[in-house]
């Protein structure tokens, strides 16, 4: 039997279970569209794997160290600003894994592991330092109208006196998009409490990959004319979502953190699905694919096969994330 056949005759094995999942997708989203959801309120503790494990205790711990910071907002931050390089340098000279200024640091960061030794390069010392930083600007401007948070992330980014000049969070592009982006991805990084809203543009994201069923991958396929309209995983996704109007990152480590994380028996069609061989750690995460229901996902699975369906319900699976348009935007877009 061919290649070409033996994909065929697959399809047509899994097809008769998968059918009559994708007719019931639109009918999945109007039911489900009823449902009030998102993360709800009460104490936020991180989504499983949303922090790479060697800093998930600390963020656990320092995120709760004043009202105004939790540890979903903490862990947001520091991927906002280094994406938890803790080797990170910017243009500007800002270090670590999050991203002090010298000076910044000088006045502000504390010996976090008690080593006796205050280092900007050391996650150790530079999270805790972050967290209180955090509050001690909660506490600057604690008397501003407004939401605290988004008053001492402000601050974070413009000042203090900025944002007691202006009674809250100032008039600055700059400032008001570093606040929607951080309060954005908290989202991403919380453990759901509660259903989750499903995305209104998941049905059209199947549609788009279904019609690319059978395809060769091609590493660092994109589906560009050049390339032969080829896709690797992560390409597929983000095409995928790309034809509904939602913008994902490029890599599949980066997509994880486009929206909330439902659990395996809360995953509606239209969810992301990731592989990892470290399942504590989303930034190890190797695989992305499209769920459809049943326990199947279409993806882009290697060099040497096609695009198709299979089970996602393999020892190597991490979780799930639901995309929401703001999700997305908070992300970076670059390779």
């Amino acid at each position: 039997m061919t290649v070409r056949k033996a994909w065929i005759a697959a399809i047509v094995a899994v097809s008769s279970g998968l059918v009559f999942v994708m007719l019931l997708v639109i009918g999945v989203y109007l039911v489900a569209g009823g449902s009030a959801s998102g993360v709800a309120g009460g104490a936020k503790t991180l989504a499983k794997g949303a922090v790479p494990a060697a800093y998930k205790d600390l963020v656990q711990r320092w995120g709760n160290l004043c009202p105004a910071i939790n540890p979903a907002l903490l862990a947001a931050q520091l991927y906002q600003e280094s994406g938890f390089n803790p080797r990170a340098q910017s243009p500007a000279a800002a270090q670590g894994i999050a991203q002090f200024i010298p000076g910044t640091w000088a006045s502000h960061g504390i010996d976090g592991d008690g080593d006796g030794d205050r280092d900007v390069w050391d996650p150790a010392d530079a999270i805790p330092s972050a967290a209180t930083y955090d509050c001690t600007l909660a506490s600057y401007v604690k008397d501003v109208p407004g939401d605290p948070t988004e008053n001492m992330l402000a601050s974070y980014n413009a000042g203090a006196y900025a944002v007691i000049r202006y009674q809250g969070v100032p008039p600055y592009e700059e400032t008001r998009n570093y606040v929607r982006i951080i309060t954005s991805l908290e989202k991403s990084f919380a453990a759901p409490q509660g259903r989750v809203d499903p995305s209104r543009q998941a049905a059209g994201a199947i549609a788009y990959a279904q019609k690319k069923l059978g395809t060769p991958y091609l590493w660092g396929g994109t589906g560009t004319a050049a390339q032969g309209g080829r896709f690797d995983c992560s390409g597929l996704t983000q095409a995928a979502y790309e034809s509904v109007g939602i913008t994902l990152p490029r890599v599949a480590n980066d997509q994880y953190n486009a929206g909330p994380h439902p659990g395996r028996d809360e995953l509606l069609p239209g969810d992301l699905v990731f592989f990892s061989d470290d399942l504590t750690d989303s930034r190890a995460i190797r695989h992305v694919g499209i769920y459809v229901g049943g326990g199947y996902m279409i993806d882009a699975p290697r060099t040497g096969a096609v695009i198709r369906f299979d089970s996602i319900d393999t020892p190597d699976y991490f979780g799930a994330t639901r995309v929401t348009e703001d999700g997305a935007k908070a992300l970076p877009t670059t390779v």
